[in-house]
C-alpha cells in the first residue's frame, strides 16, 4: 500500500518516513487511532517503506519485486496476527495463519474496515475472537526465523487491545527486546485496554479522525462521486472513513441500528405509566439479545452516540451535529429536549454498563431489558 492511498494525516506520514529515512525506526510502536481513521492501512504503507528500502516519502523508489508482493499482501517478512475465533472452517485452536485468505479480503475490500466487519466476514458475529496464548507461540516461532530478504522483519498486531493477559505476558520479553531488525507495529482503537507492561515498552503514535476534506476527497476518488454528496457524506461521517463507505452503498449498519433505536426510544417514551408498552420493551429486549454479541456492543456504541447527537442539538451547538436521521416521522430536534443535564451522564453510564456485561458473556436478554427498563425512567427525568 502506497503512503498516497492513505487518507489525510500528513504529519504522520512525514513523522513515520523522516525516522526510517535516519535510520531510527522505534522496535516497537503503538498506533492508536479510531475507527475508519487510517491506523491499517498507514500501519502497512510504513511497513512497505521499511522492507522495500523505499526513500523520499514514498512507496515507488526501492526494489520493485518487493513493492509488487505487497500489491498482494504476500510479503514474506510482514506478518500479521489479529483477534481470531473457531468456525465452521477452524474448529479449534484458532491462529491468524489460518485466516490469512480472509484477512487479503478485508484489506482488499476495506482497509478502513473496522472489528465488526470482520468478524462479518469471518461468520462468527455471534462470537467474541481475541489475540490468544496460540497466537502468541505462533508469533515467537515466526520472528525467531531469519529474514526472507535479509532485512528487516514486521509484526503487525491489529486491534492489540483483544490480546488477552496470557498472550501479552507471552509477548512482553519479545517486544522489549526484539531480535535484530525486527519491528512490532501494534494498532489500538482504545490504548486503555492494552495492559500496561505492554504499552509502556511501545513509543505511541496518536492518529486524529480524519478531517473533512480528506474524506471527501477519497470519495470523490473512490467512487467517482459528485462533490456535494461527497461533502454531505463526509460531514455525517465525523472523520470515520469506514462508515463514509458504507453510507455511499447505504448498507451501513447504522440505519438497521437507527431503527432497533427509534423504536425503543418510542416505546421507552410510551412505557410509563402504559403496561402494554413494556410487553413492547421486552420483546424488542428479545429480538436484539438473538443478534451476535458483537452486532449489541456495536449498536449500544451507537445509541451512545446518538444520545450525545440529540444533547449537542438541545444545547445549539448544531456545528458538532452529523447524524440525519432516516426514520420515518422521527426528528432529531424533536428529541433533543428530553436529553440534557440531568439525565445524559446516567444515560451513558447505563449503556457502558451494558456494553461491559455483554462482552462477559452476560445474558443478553437480561441486560436489555433491564436497561429499558431504566431508560423508561431516565427519559422522564427533569433537566437541572
Amino acid at each position: 500500500m502506497l503512503f498516497s492511498e492513505v487518507l489525510g494525516q500528513k504529519h504522520i506520514k512525514n513523522h513515520l518516513t523522516q525516522s526510517v529515512n535516519n535510520g531510527r525506526i522505534p522496535h516497537a510502536q503503538l498506533f492508536v487511532g479510531p475507527e475508519g481513521s487510517g491506523t491499517l492501512p498507514m500501519a502497512i504503507a510504513y511497513a512497505q517503506y521499511i522492507l522495500c528500502a523505499n526513500i523520499n516519502g514514498e512507496n515507488n523508489t526501492g526494489n520493485e519485486a518487493c513493492n509488487l508482493k505487497f500489491d498482494s499482501i504476500s510479503h514474506p517478512d510482514l506478518h500479521f496476527a489479529f483477534p481470531v475465533t473457531s468456525n465452521d472452517k477452524v474448529k479449534k485452536h484458532p491462529v491468524s495463519k489460518h485466516f490469512l485468505e480472509e484477512w487479503r479480503e478485508l484489506l482488499k475490500q476495506q482497509p478502513y474496515g473496522n472489528l465488526f466487519d470482520w468478524y462479518k466476514l469471518l461468520g462468527v458475529d455471534n462470537k467474541q475472537g481475541q489475540i490468544g496464548v496460540d497466537e502468541a507461540i505462533d508469533i515467537v516461532k515466526s520472528l525467531s526465523l531469519k529474514s526472507y530478504e535479509g532485512g528487516y522483519k514486521v509484526m503487525l498486531i491489529w486491534m492489540a487491545e483483544k490480546m488477552n493477559t496470557a498472550a501479552a505476558n507471552k509477548l512482553l520479553k519479545l517486544i522489549e527486546e526484539p531480535p535484530n531488525k525486527t519491528v512490532f507495529i501494534l494498532i489500538a482503537e482504545d490504548e486503555e485496554q492494552i495492559i500496561n507492561t505492554i504499552r509502556s515498552r511501545c513509543q505511541l503514535l496518536h492518529f486524529p479522525p480524519l478531517a473533512e476534506d480528506d474524506v471527501k476527497d477519497g470519495l470523490v476518488k473512490q467512487y467517482d462521486l459528485e462533490t456535494s454528496i461527497a461533502t454531505k457524506i463526509a460531514h455525517q461521517a465525523n472523520g470515520n472513513y469506514n462508515k463514509a463507505c458504507d453510507l455511499v452503498y447505504q448498507d451501513s449498519e447504522d440505519l438497521q441500528f437507527e431503527e432497533w433505536f427509534v423504536f425503543w426510544i418510542r416505546s421507552a417514551f410510551k412505557a410509563k405509566g402504559n403496561k402494554s408498552a413494556i410487553h413492547d420493551l421486552i420483546s424488542w429486549s428479545e429480538d436484539i439479545a438473538k443478534t451476535g454479541r458483537e452486532t449489541q456492543k456495536q449498536f449500544l456504541q451507537f445509541c451512545i452516540n446518538f444520545f450525545r447527537q440529540a444533547m449537542l442539538l438541545n444545547y445549539k451547538a448544531n456545528d458538532l451535529v452529523f447524524i440525519e436521521p432516516k426514520a420515518k416521522n422521527f426528528k432529531l430536534e424533536n428529541f433533543a429536549p428530553f436529553v440534557h443535564n440531568g439525565n445524559i451522564l446516567e444515560i451513558s453510564d447505563e449503556l457502558q454498563d451494558a456494553i461491559y456485561h455483554i462482552e462477559r458473556n452476560g445474558n443478553s436478554k437480561i441486560i436489555l431489558t433491564d436497561l429499558s427498563i431504566k431508560l423508561t425512567r431516565l427519559l422522564h427525568t427533569k433537566s437541572t
